[in-house]
C-alpha cells in the first residue's frame, strides 16, 4: 500500500475535523488528519479555534471571573464572609492555559489511539483525491485519498474602521490573553462573543462599553428572552450602546479613541483596550488549487448539499466553513454524519434542532423557532412561560433571574421552540432538544416527572403554562 494513500483525508482538526477523523477510523477506514494550527508561541496543538482560542478558554475565564465576582458581591448573602477578595490574573490565565493544554493533548491522544495519522502542515486541495501538504519548514508532499473532508473552520472578521494594532486593538483571541485588567475596555459587537468577553472583564473590574451597529439586541434570540438578557446585563454594569456604528479609531500611546455615530451624531469613546468581534468568516485561505472544483457562495462558504457533499463527489465540507450556524457541536455532528456516509452507513443531521448557548450570567439558550418566526409562518400557536423567580432550586442558588419560554403548535401540541435565560440554561436546553428530536408533544413534557427541587422543573412548568395549568404560578 502507498504510504501516502488513505481512504479518508481530513483537513482541519477542530471540533468538526477531529471527530470526523475518529469516526472514520472507527468505521475501519484509513485516515489522515492534516492540521496547521499554531499558538502564539509557535507551538502546534489540535482542537482548532474552539479549544485553543475560543469556546474553551473563554468558558474557563467566564467561570473564574464569575466566582471572583460572586465572592465579592454575593457570598455574604449566603453567610460566607470573606474579609478581602483578591485577584491574581496570572494564576487565572495559567489555569486557563493548563486546561486548554490538557484538552488539546487529549485530542492528539484520541487520534493516535484510533489509528488516525496526524499530519502537521497546511493542506491544499489539488483535486478530488489529492492534497498537497506544506509543513512548518516549507517542505511539501502529496497525499491521496478516496474521500477528502474539508474542515478548516473560521476566523474573526476584520473591521476596516478598527484595524488590529498590537495589544491595543485585538480580536477575540487577543481579548483572552490580557495580562492586566483594562480600566476601560471597548467591545465592538454585542453578539455571543462580545457579550461573553465583555462579561469576563467587567466582572474582573473593567468599565466595559459595548458598541453595536444594529438597533436590535440579540436579534437571533426570542424577543422576550433578549429583553430579559439586555436588562440583566445592563444591571450588572455592562454599558451596551445599540445603533452605534463605528467610523474610525485613533491609536494613542496607551489608549484608543473610537469614533462612532448614533442617530446621525458623532461620538468619541476613549478606552485602554479595544476588542473587535463583529463576526467570523469561513477560513479557506490557500485551500484550493486551480483544479479543485469546489464552489463557494457569495459569502465565501463552501457550497454543499444536506449531506455536506460538495460539487466534487469525493470532496465533503463540514463545520464553520459551510452554511448554518458556526457552532462546534453542529460541526461535530456533520463530521460524524459524513464519516458514516463515506463508510456506507446511515448519516443525518437535524438542522432544525440545533441548540445555541450564550455563557453570560444568566446563561441564554434556545432551540427551534422564536415566537416571531412562528407567528410569521401563520401557524396557530400557544406559549407557556415560567420565571426562575418561582423555582425553588434557583432561589436557593440565588440565581433566580430569567425565565423559560416554550412555543407549541395549537393543533398537534408539537414543540416549535424553547428559549431559556437563567441559571445553567446551557444544560437545561438539552431536555428540550431531546424532546424535539423525538417529536415529543407539550403534553409529553407535562406528564414527565421532574425531580424536586431542580432547575428543570421550570421547563416542566412552562409546558404546563402553555395550557394554563402551571402549578407554581398564578394563571390568568
Amino acid at each position: 500500500m502507498n504510504e501516502n494513500k488513505y481512504d479518508v483525508i481530513v483537513i482541519g482538526a477542530g471540533p468538526a475535523g477531529y471527530p470526523a477523523s475518529i469516526r472514520a477510523a472507527q468505521n475501519g477506514l484509513t485516515v489522515a488528519c492534516i492540521d496547521e494550527w499554531k499558538n502564539r508561541d509557535g507551538s502546534h496543538s489540535y482542537g482548532g479555534t474552539c479549544l485553543n482560542a475560543g469556546c474553551i478558554p473563554s468558558k474557563v475565564l467566564l467561570e473564574s471571573s464569575e466566582l471572583y465576582f460572586r465572592s465579592k458581591s454575593e457570598f455574604k448573602e449566603h453567610g460566607v464572609v470573606i474579609d478581602k477578595v483578591g485577584l491574581d490574573l496570572g494564576v487565572m490565565q495559567a489555569r486557563k492555559g493548563n486546561i486548554v493544554r490538557q484538552l488539546t493533548r487529549g485530542i492528539e491522544a484520541l487520534l493516535k489511539s484510533n489509528g488516525v495519522e496526524a499530519i502537521r502542515g497546511h493542506g491544499h486541495l489539488i483535486d478530488g483525491t489529492t492534497v498537497e501538504v506544506t509543513d512548518a519548514e516549507g517542505k511539501r508532499k502529496m497525499v491521496h485519498g478516496d474521500n477528502i473532508i474539508l474542515a478548516t473552520g473560521s476566523m474573526p472578521m476584520a473591521l476596516p474602521e478598527a484595524p488590529l494594532h498590537n495589544s491595543l486593538v485585538v480580536d477575540s483571541w487577543g481579548a483572552l490573553e490580557f495580562e492586566e485588567v483594562p480600566e476601560r475596555l471597548g467591545v465592538i459587537g454585542s453578539g455571543v462573543v462580545g457579550l461573553e468577553l465583555g462579561s469576563v472583564w467587567q466582572r474582573l473590574g473593567s468599565k466595559v462599553v459595548i458598541l453595536e451597529a444594529l438597533g436590535d439586541f440579540l436579534p437571533m434570540v426570542d424577543l422576550d428572552v433578549a429583553r430579559e438578557v439586555h436588562r440583566s446585563l445592563r444591571g450588572q454594569g455592562l454599558d451596551i450602546r445599540l445603533d452605534a456604528r463605528v467610523t474610525g479609531t485613533a491609536i494613542g500611546e496607551n489608549d484608543v479613541t473610537v469614533t462612532y455615530i448614533v442617530d446621525g451624531e458623532s461620538h468619541n469613546l476613549e478606552v485602554d483596550r479595544l476588542v473587535v468581534c463583529v463576526g467570523r468568516r469561513p477560513f479557506t485561505d490557500g485551500l484550493f488549487g486551480e483544479n479543485a472544483g469546489v464552489e463557494l457562495d457569495n459569502r465565501g462558504f463552501i457550497c454543499v448539499d444536506n449531506s455536506c457533499r460538495t460539487a466534487v463527489p469525493t470532496v465533503w465540507a463540514i463545520g464553520d466553513v459551510v452554511r448554518g450556524p458556526m457552532l462546534a457541536h453542529k460541526g461535530t455532528e456533520e463530521g460524524v454524519m459524513v464519516a458514516d456516509l463515506i463508510a456506507g452507513k446511515f448519516g443525518e443531521v437535524s438542522y432544525k434542532i440545533i441548540p445555541s448557548v450564550i455563557y453570560t450570567s444568566p446563561e441564554v439558550s434556545w432551540v427551534g423557532e422564536t415566537e416571531a418566526e412562528v407567528k410569521a409562518s401563520g401557524i396557530a400557536y400557544k406559549v407557556g412561560t415560567f420565571p426562575f423567580l418561582a423555582n425553588s432550586r434557583a432561589k436557593s442558588m440565588d440565581q433566580s433571574k430569567g425565565l423559560v419560554k416554550l412555543i407549541a403548535a395549537q393543533d398537534d401540541n408539537g414543540i416549535l421552540g424553547v428559549h431559556i435565560v437563567g441559571p445553567l440554561a446551557g444544560e437545561l436546553i438539552a431536555e428540550a432538544v431531546l424532546a424535539m428530536e423525538f417529536s415529543a408533544s407539550v403534553e409529553d413534557l407535562q406528564r414527565t416527572m421532574h425531580a424536586h427541587p431542580t432547575l428543570s422543573e421550570a421547563l416542566h412548568e412552562a409546558a404546563l403554562s402553555a395550557d394554563g395549568n402551571a402549578i407554581h404560578m398564578i394563571n390568568n
